[in-house]
């Protein structure tokens, strides 16, 4: 009688829950084991600029060719090397993810997250600590926060604008979403960064902040205020006469909006500048920071150092050649011009007490470049900008991802109807992250300084990295393509002696960790220490191969290590085994599909950590489901170990609460 009325009881609780997810029924399939039939067996031929598969011609080795073997003396310690950056961390690079894609590249809602997502964040946390992600860009300008959608869907576009050129359409979304975010954060140490709407100041709409703060708690890091209002006015969300004043205003009476309904205030960041039509310098010179200086918690910039713009739209003048502006990605002058504008903001920032970020950046805006995003060129591109920007004192990046229609992605989910066959397209530059991840460390004490070796040339830049007050790690770039060799360069290392007033400290080896590819117009053939993530359709976020890092012995005699590096490539030289060990993580938590349907592919996870994962912060009052299709998902903490104790009565195998699922 008493589990009769137990499972009465759980029953009646479970009414209110309109779906749970039965596994082992028939139609199912195994991720890994399934085998497409008939024509869907054969990939597709992709027509989405994410797939693109044009493949530029390395350019022409420079002339004159630089030296192809020099040497660099460096201090032992800090204390002798002057120009080094402020204390960054292995966290420097992260993502922007465009608002209208989430559900495509992080997860459907709260109880669907993408499992290559999560190795993916995996990856870089285990190196750097934690990873930052902006879920935002233009989309947040238009979007509204509603309690449900339709078919317990969680994002649902409304239109196009068509005065904005990146044609980004209006969004309702709702508090899924957030618990998305929430549950990912569960499992990896990701901290978010969301965006309050502008495009009305008569109607400021604080629902993203409320329930942000809510939902997320201590792992929302930063709200947006307004994104890109430099161009407002030019794409008609505001009148032309909108100035920097205006944003000053607007600006306040969002500050003053959360004020008033008691919401937290220390975690806005702006202006956000495109530095399209004003630089930062003109924010600054409104006394922007002075007046909100106990509301920032960071300022913000957002900068591409080229745009793909007039072959998408009309008013841009010529499209632009990929092969003709490929040569400019793979010159340092690239990086150093993209940032020179940024230069005297990061010491205001520094003298502000406030980090410097660069929110959103990419190879090129209004999607990329055919052939330039897609390549190695682009990730040595990418790994030389990240480090001149943390050597110029910007404290994080964050690379943009958008949709299918992007050349420029870090990583890309694949198409809806292709999920049961297919796995993700790792793009080159998500390489870039880890190894500025592993180049900075984890310890949030590396100080870095562009060398400008081998008389300055722009083809083979180099830097060095101090952690702790210790030389730690030299990084290595040759943006040159030549499969004979000859143009691979040596670089003789000497740490102290000479004329640094420091002793000889030259160790007796050091381990170089190698990102290298056949030439710069590589798209899949990468590999890191060995290892890679696969080529189009073949990643699910976790690295394949044997790590391998090569092993050079040193003459301490002559106070002297002699390291290679090969044309194309980067070498990371770790200066002591601590620096190593620290750069390259004992082991990654990965994270497994373990079942599918061909409706909604679906993975498990541990019940003892959905129920303290799921929606355990800020909507203890309020009751719903949790189970795609289901009301209103701002309900989330209703029941929370329903399934899990229903799932105990009757057999874990067979029902059981989802949490991550390829979409």
């Amino acid at each position: 009688m008493a589990i009769h009325t137990l499972l009465f009881t759980l029953f009646a609780a479970l009414s209110s829950v309109r779906a749970i997810t039965v596994y082992g029924q028939t139609g199912q399939q195994h991720i890994g084991t399934a085998t497409a039939t008939g024509t869907s067996s054969a990939a597709p031929t992709p027509t989405s600029a994410a797939y693109d598969a044009r493949i530029l011609n390395p350019p022409p080795l420079p002339s004159p060719l630089p030296a192809n073997q020099f040497g660099i003396q460096l201090p032992a310690q800090a204390s002798g090397m002057n120009g080094l950056s402020i204390m960054q961390s292995g966290a420097f690079y992260g993502f922007s993810v465009e608002m209208s894609v989430a559900t495509q590249v992080i997860g459907l809602n709260g109880t669907h997250i993408q499992p290559p997502f999560l190795n993916l964040m995996s990856l870089v946390a285990d190196r750097a600590g934690r990873v930052h992600v902006r879920v935002g860009g233009n989309t947040q300008e238009t979007a509204r926060l509603v309690l449900s959608l339709d078919d317990g869907k969680a994002i649902e576009k409304q239109k196009v604008d068509t005065n904005n050129p990146t044609q980004t359409p209006a969004l309702l979304f709702t508090p899924e979403i957030l618990y998305l975010l929430a549950n990912i954060s569960s499992l990896v140490n990701v901290k978010w960064y969301l965006g309050v709407p502008l495009n009305d100041s008569s109607d400021i709409r604080l629902e993203i902040a409320q329930y942000g703060q809510q939902i997320l708690g201590d792992d929302l890091i930063g709200l947006q205020v307004g994104n890109e209002p430099d161009l407002y006015a030019r794409h008609g969300h505001r009148p032309s006469t909108y100035g920097p004043y205006d944003y000053l205003g607007d600006f306040g009476s969002v500050l003053g909006a959360m004020k008033n309904q008691n919401l937290r205030t220390d975690i806005l960041l702006g202006p956000s500048l495109a530095t399209g039509d004003w630089t930062p310098e003109m924010v600054w010179d409104t006394g922007f920071i002075n007046a909100y200086s106990d509301a920032l918690t960071a300022l913000t910039v957002e900068h591409y150092p080229d745009d793909n713009c007039a072959a998408l739209y009309a008013g841009f003048g010529d499209p632009k050649d990929p092969q003709a502006e490929f040569a400019k990605y793979l010159d340092h002058s690239m990086g150093v011009n993209t940032i020179q504008p940024y230069l005297n903001s990061t010491m205001i920032a520094q003298q502000a007490g406030k980090p410097f970020i660069m929110f959103e950046t990419n190879s090129a805006s209004c999607g990329g470049f055919p052939g330039i995003s897609t390549s190695f060129g682009a990730a040595l591109w990418a790994l030389d900008y990240g480090l001149e920007m943390a050597a110029s004192n910007f404290s994080h990046a964050l690379l943009h991802v958008g949709g299918q229609n992007v050349y420029y992605n870090p990583f890309t989910a694949p198409p809806t109807n292709e999920t049961s066959y297919h796995e993700w397209t790792v793009g080159p530059i998500f390489y870039s992250v880890l190894a500025v991840a592993e180049t900075l460390g984890n310890s949030n004490k590396s100080q870095i300084k562009d060398l400008w070796q081998n008389s300055g040339s722009v083809y083979t830049p180099g830097y060095a990295i101090y952690e702790n007050g210790n030389l730690a790690r030299v990084a290595l770039v040759n943006f040159m393509t030549d499969p004979s060799g000859a143009n691979d360069y040596t670089v003789s290392i000497s740490v102290g002696g000479g004329e640094s007033g420091q002793p000889a400290a030259t160790p007796a080896s050091v381990q170089v960790k190698y990102l290298v590819a056949p030439s710069v117009g590589e798209k899949f053939n990468i590999t890191w220490g060995n290892q890679t993530l696969g080529g189009q359709f073949e990643a699910d976020g976790t690295l394949k191969g044997d790590l391998h890092l090569e092993t050079v012995q040193c003459d301490q005699q002559n106070n002297v290590c002699n390291v290679k590096v090969p044309a194309p490539g980067f070498a990371l030289v770790f200066m002591s085994e601590d620096a190593a060990k620290e750069s390259e993580p004992a082991s990654t938590v990965t994270f497994g599909t373990s079942a599918v349907t061909k409706y909604k592919n679906t993975a498990t996870i541990d019940q003892a950590v959905l129920a303290t994962s799921n929606g355990n912060r800020g909507m203890q009052e309020m009751r719903g489901s949790t189970s795609f299709g289901s009301g209103n998902g701002a309900a989330r903490a209703g029941y929370p170990g329903a399934g899990a104790l229903l799932a105990a009565l009757i057999g874990a195998a067979a029902v059981r609460r989802v949490l991550t699922g390829r979409v």
